[in-house]
């Protein structure tokens, strides 16, 4: 079946653990959609990560193994390929209206297009987190002003995790790594490397949004220190993270952890962090690459 220009089905997977109160948001700022998604597919561990019911009319709910890269691959094997593109949007991301509208487009008017990644107007995840009304205002203020223009097109190596849209496709037997357990740090660049061998991978303004950068729920420093380490690696050794990257990535994060571990952000396990990191060089040195290692500390 083929479709019109701005008809391309576009179905929604949102992955959550531990904040109902976000995934009710993310439905609402969904149910606002100048073009509504095809579907819209929530993937949890447990019951009580949902809102209640008559909040999430519409929405399809699948229970899944904790994990965001289970998760989310819960929820495109509930998809079942029912569709043309698939956005993954975090719980805590306020997608602006025209979103879905807009990757609609950019995929029907860009056949060589397998993935792309909006505009993020405001990213709360390095500071306390943005309060969502101020998002709202944000996300508002920039749909008042925004025109139907042709799109603009970056070609990136990869995708931010937080909104993200692949061809559905391009992602023909692909999947998220499960070996990055619980929060799957650089679980989106894994993936967008591997579509990206199946054609273009680009940054677009074709959907815009706000991060909120919630902080409930979120891994603990220890875990997120050991990922800091081990995943770069691992995702080296597997051929989706260039090893400067890798190395840049994990030199950073060391960096930072150990300098703010000396007046550290509220909002940031900073000790952990340094804890984790440790650890995770300790299993490399010792010839473990285990990222799933996670699981148990």
């Amino acid at each position: 079946m083929t479709h019109a220009p701005d008809h391309l089905r576009v179905a929604v997977i949102i992955a959550s653990t531990g904040r109902p109160e976000c995934v009710a948001s993310v439905i609402r700022d969904l149910s606002r959609q100048t073009r509504a998604p095809s579907r819209i597919i929530v993937s949890v561990a447990a019951e009580r990560d949902l809102p209640p019911a008559h909040l999430r009319k519409g929405c399809e709910v699948v229970i899944a193994r904790r994990g965001l890269p289970a998760q989310r691959n819960a929820g495109l094997d509930h998809l079942a390929g029912d569709g043309d593109v698939v956005v993954f949007f975090d719980d805590d991301f306020v997608p602006s209206r025209h979103a879905v509208a807009g990757i609609g487009r950019l995929f029907a008017d860009r056949p060589d297009v397998v993935g792309a990644t909006g505009v993020v107007l405001a990213d709360g995840i390095k500071t306390p987190g943005i309060p969502y009304t101020r998002a709202e205002a944000i996300v508002a203020a920039h749909d008042r002003k925004a025109l139907r223009t042709p799109a603009r097109l970056r070609d990136v190596p990869d995708l931010y995790g937080c909104n993200m849209a692949f061809r559905l496709s391009a992602l023909d037997g692909l999947r998220f790594d499960e070996r990055l357990k619980l929060y799957g740090w650089q679980e989106d660049v894994d993936l967008s490397v591997q579509v990206s061998r199946r054609g273009r991978m680009v940054a677009s303004d074709a959907f815009v949004g706000v991060h909120l950068g919630t902080k409930s729920g979120r891994t603990s420093g220890v875990r997120l220190g050991y990922s800091q380490v081990q995943n770069p690696i691992y995702l080296w050794r597997k051929g989706t993270m260039p090893g400067a990257k890798a190395w840049r990535l994990m030199m950073r994060n060391l960096a930072t952890n150990h300098v703010r571990s000396l007046w550290p952000e509220p909002w940031v396990d900073r000790l952990g962090r340094v804890r984790g990191n440790w650890m995770g060089f300790a299993d490399v040195m010792r010839g473990r690459l285990t990222p799933e290692r996670i699981e148990d500390l």
